[in-house]
């Protein structure tokens, strides 16, 4: 029984490569500063799991920003406008891509960006032309084989990892419509064929390729590339010392058993996901039984932070072993672990009867251990990890009958508003009296390092309540009188007592935790702290309005109450496992309605409930989103359906793909939408047109996750495009998300831009 791992996290167990990259993108170190501190990173996550005993030590999941960026780089995808300027080194031509690039010659927009599956990770989405060529551009991965074969003095337990050609194609777009991305195929397949030649001569026994759309609806077209990309690939390797490690995660096969059918005997080894689909294994077990394949168990769950229950684990394990032997199982987590932080041994303050049912990364791998000692006869083990698990389960630290009773479910009249939206409309534009292209941003301003450093004092108590309150009220001041000057027409009181829009209101709910070492990665150097929801939810004070109330105060321009939506927290916190997930959401929508009421009856009467995470949420098979829209759509209702007709209720979502999914998004039936629109040119703006999008609109004018400040003129022209889409009555203006990581005079000039770019809409466009 081999025991290994999909994937590390990368950011480094105190965020260093976080602090690296931000300290290089603002020229305080150089580029071998930063290669250093990412050297250090992999040979630390190198070490702890050769010291865990794994048995194959997976190297290239290791990035500076994203891993489908690395593989772009790798095979020389990088649109022509990147190769203008004259960047110093690569990294910089790299991060350009990813981030943009701006000075006094060169203006240049980022890459588009939006989410990897079902996750909260963003990936950079390649862009193919119909003459694409591939070639190796980098050495990044033979660099890396390098370093790790140098610790492990030898190459047998190296496995590097790479997106499979399939998923990357599917994960990319065609620049232009004469041609599918698919038709790549063969020209990707030969690449990959060449480089893994020359990963075979570097002494390499095993390659991981990853596969996850294997867990997807897929077209007749995807299902003859798998056939023919991987036939080519084992004609070619099936009588050299290489093994091909084929890997699918975030859902299960069966859907797609005819692809494994056809290419089975063409890979050495076949990964499946058991946390999301446990019923595919007497299936798969059927399948490769009379084959050579080994089956790689992924038992582990990577995506949250339970510790695995052995018991169910090691009745997989023995049913696998029974059918055809330990010499062909291998065990893993289901997925990288990319997605749950690193280490649970720094968290000092949670409860231990939670923690000991909770496992990070570290712990993760430490649990592949745990099972082989297991199935050797170490019977303690097993009965230990039950008694944990079990002791949490049936503490009274996560029921609350209260809550249970009254808070998990509905009726008809909860998930209504009093009347329909045109009605509402009316009623709305008549007492805010807004200008045609109101403008506002979706939230937060600048969080900088005084800001952080102050926050950071007042959780240390180094700081009086009254004292921190009084410095974050001078900020609200400020931001609101910045806004006035700027003419936005809405505003917002800029989140600066909130540390993440999620942990922010998981501090103050009940039954949610949060850690202090918990980061995972978000996308490039943004990460993130995911809550812990391990028990009931509730509320049972305010939350927000205080710190609304006080901004409404400093200004007679109406100020947007701030409130992060059930689903979005949710699926943005690690969820307890032991009651269906639309209870915990039906729990959490309450709290937020609470709230809701709380603000309205305060006199905000713009509230926005954000919903960023709702699409992320939805299943990779068509056949389970009923199930999930029933749901997720009652749970947003529920919040936000108590209010009065005049007050306007304000959604977000950024980076989704909203094609299929643009009826159940009507459904939530918010006063306004705004969404990411300026890294899209305006594709997703053209899916709420054809569908003729009842409500009104903010489709976001320029892209807040690059440095580079969007002139008057362009957002005009994305103003001016989005009035041929949409009634322009409907159209709001606005960045695409928050503005948190950004710098203040990158904000102030874009916003600037921003607002003149509305005024004159209003001259140019009115009707």
């Amino acid at each position: 029984m081999w025991k290994h791992n999909l994937g590390f996290p990368r950011i480094g167990i105190n965020r260093e490569l976080k602090k690296a990259s931000e300290l290089y993108w603002s020229n305080n170190i150089d580029c071998n500063q930063l290669f250093e501190i990412g050297r250090k990173i992999r040979f630390q996550n190198w070490n702890f799991q050769i010291n865990s005993g794994l048995d194959l030590i997976t190297c290239n999941d290791f990035s500076f920003y994203d891993h489908v960026l690395d593989l772009s780089f790798l095979m020389g995808v990088i649109p022509k406008i990147y190769l203008d300027p004259k960047f110093n080194n690569f990294i910089d031509l790299y991060f350009s891509m990813a981030r943009g690039y701006q000075d006094n010659e060169w203006d240049i927009k980022a890459m588009e960006m939006t989410k990897w599956f079902n996750t909260n990770y963003h990936y950079i989405v390649p862009e193919f032309t119909k003459d694409q060529k591939f070639f190796i551009n980098s050495n990044k991965i033979f660099s890396e084989i390098d370093e790790l074969n140098n610790i492990l003095n030898s190459s047998d337990k190296i496995k590097p990892v790479l997106i499979g050609p399939v998923t990357y194609l599917y994960l990319g777009k065609e620049k232009d419509e004469s041609f599918h991305k698919m038709d790549l195929i063969d020209k990707i397949t030969f690449f990959y064929i060449d480089l893994i030649k020359k990963l075979v001569k570097t002494g390499i026994k095993w390659i991981q390729l990853d596969e996850p759309i294997l867990s997807l609806d897929l077209s007749d077209l995807e299902k003859k590339s798998f056939k023919y990309s991987y036939e080519k690939i084992y004609d070619v390797f099936s009588n050299l010392d290489i093994k091909i490690l084929l890997t699918t995660y975030f859902g299960g096969l069966l859907d797609n058993i005819s692809i494994l059918k056809n290419i089975i005997d063409r890979i050495h080894a076949i990964h499946i996901d058991l946390i999301e689909d446990p019923n595919q294994l007497d299936e798969i077990l059927s399948l490769i039984k009379k084959s050579e394949t080994i089956l790689s168990l992924g038992i582990v769950d990577g995506r949250n932070i339970w510790k695995n229950r052995y018991s169910n684990s090691i009745r997989n394990i023995k049913k696998v072993i029974n059918s055809i032997g330990m010499d062909r199982l291998m065990i893993s987590p289901n997925c990288s672990l990319l997605h749950v932080p690193i280490d649970l041994d720094k968290e000092k303050s949670i409860h231990i009867d939670i923690k000991n049912k909770m496992s990070f990364a570290k712990q993760k791998i430490d649990e592949l251990s745990d099972l082989e000692k297991i199935i050797k006869g170490e019977r303690s083990i097993l009965l230990k990890n039950s008694y944990l698990v079990d002791k949490l389960d049936q503490s009274n630290i996560i029921h609350n009958k209260k809550v249970k009773n009254e808070y998990s479910d509905f009726q008809e009249k909860d998930i209504k508003r009093k009347s329909s939206f045109s009605i509402r409309q009316k009623k709305q534009q008549k007492r805010f009296n807004l200008p045609l292209f109101p403008t506002t941003t979706i939230g937060s301003f600048p969080q900088t390092k005084e800001l952080r450093s102050l926050r950071n004092k007042f959780k240390k108590k180094e700081l009086s309540k009254n004292r921190y309150e009084k410095e974050i009220k001078k900020l609200i001041s400020y931001v609101i009188k910045k806004q006035e000057d700027l003419n936005l027409d809405v505003l917002v009181h800029g989140e600066f007592e909130r540390n993440d829009m999620v942990e922010f209101f998981s501090d103050k709910l009940n039954g949610i935790l949060s850690t202090k070492h918990g980061w995972v990665q978000s996308y490039g150097s943004r990460c993130v702290k995911p809550p812990i929801i391990y028990g009931d939810v509730s509320r049972t004070d305010d939350m927000t309005t205080n710190w609304i109330c006080y901004a409404q105060s400093k200004t007679n321009k109406f100020v947007k109450g701030m409130l992060t939506g059930p689903v979005t927290i949710l699926k943005w916190s690690f969820v307890r496992d032991d009651q269906p997930i639309f209870k915990t959401a039906y729990q959490i929508a309450w709290a937020i309605r609470d709230e809701v009421l709380s603000l309205e009856r305060s006199g905000i009467k713009i509230i926005q409930i954000d919903e960023p995470a709702l699409r992320e949420g939805l299943p990779l098979k068509k056949k389970n989103w009923n199930y999930y829209f029933n749901w997720s759509i009652n749970a947003f209702r529920i919040a936000s359906s108590g209010v009065k007709d005049d007050t306007q209720i304000h959604t977000h979502m950024c980076y989704s793909e909203f094609n299929d999914i643009i009826e159940e998004i009507s459904e939530l039936d918010a006063d306004v939408i705004t969404i990411e629109n300026s890294r899209s040119n305006m594709d997703l703006l053209k899916i709420f047109s054809n569908f003729s999008y009842p409500n009104e609109i903010g489709p976001g004018v320029y892209d807040i996750h690059s440095p580079r400040i969007p002139t008057k003129e362009e957002i005009f022209k994305l103003i001016q495009e989005s009035s041929n889409l949409l009634p322009i009555r409907n159209i709001w203006i606005n960045p695409d998300c928050g503005l948190k990581t950004r710098k203040w005079k990158e904000v102030f000039k874009s916003i600037k831009n921003m607002t003149e770019a509305a005024k004159l809409a209003r001259i140019k466009l009115s009707d």
